[in-house]
């Protein structure tokens, strides 16, 4: 069983080893972690904006997922519960883990008073694609990014 968790300053190598462990992730994560580290600190002090870590019973980390507490006006008023960077070890994958975690985030949005969950994914993770939907969400828009 895995259970989850805000992250601490200490679990940010873990977290960085899990980004890491796909195609994507190999491409553009770093091996020094001062970056990570550093924007960890600064995440702390925002208000709505958690890591989260799911470890197995030997307190190893297995999965991670970035939470983001989003207010806005438009769907009356509704308040977004944005999750990023979404990643489950490479070998645990297909063992439900993914599926407990989208239920914590939700349960995080739920207590946190938002009414719709949002996520961002590259459209070459096919795999992922089938999972979303699987668990409910629905392709309903187009996103864009730009590097600055």
């Amino acid at each position: 069983m895995t259970r989850f968790r805000e992250a601490t300053r200490e679990d940010v190598p873990a977290i960085v080893a899990l980004l890491a462990d796909d195609v994507l992730g190999q491409a553009r994560e770093l091996s020094d972690l001062g970056a990570y580290l550093a924007a960890f600190d600064v995440m702390q002090n925002e208000a709505g904006n958690t890591v989260i870590v799911g470890e197995d019973a030997a307190g190893t980390l297995v999965a991670t997922y970035q939470l983001t507490f989003i207010s806005g006006l438009s769907l009356a008023a509704a308040r977004r519960a944005q999750v990023e960077s979404v990643r489950v070890a490479s070998h645990l994958r297909g063992q439900g883990i993914g599926e407990a975690m989208f239920a914590d985030a939700e349960t995080r949005a739920r207590a946190a008073g938002c009414s719709l969950m949002q996520l961002t994914m590259n459209a070459t993770r096919t795999d992922s694609h089938r999972f979303y939907e699987l668990l409910g969400f629905k392709p309903t828009h187009t996103g864009f990014k730009r590097a600055l």
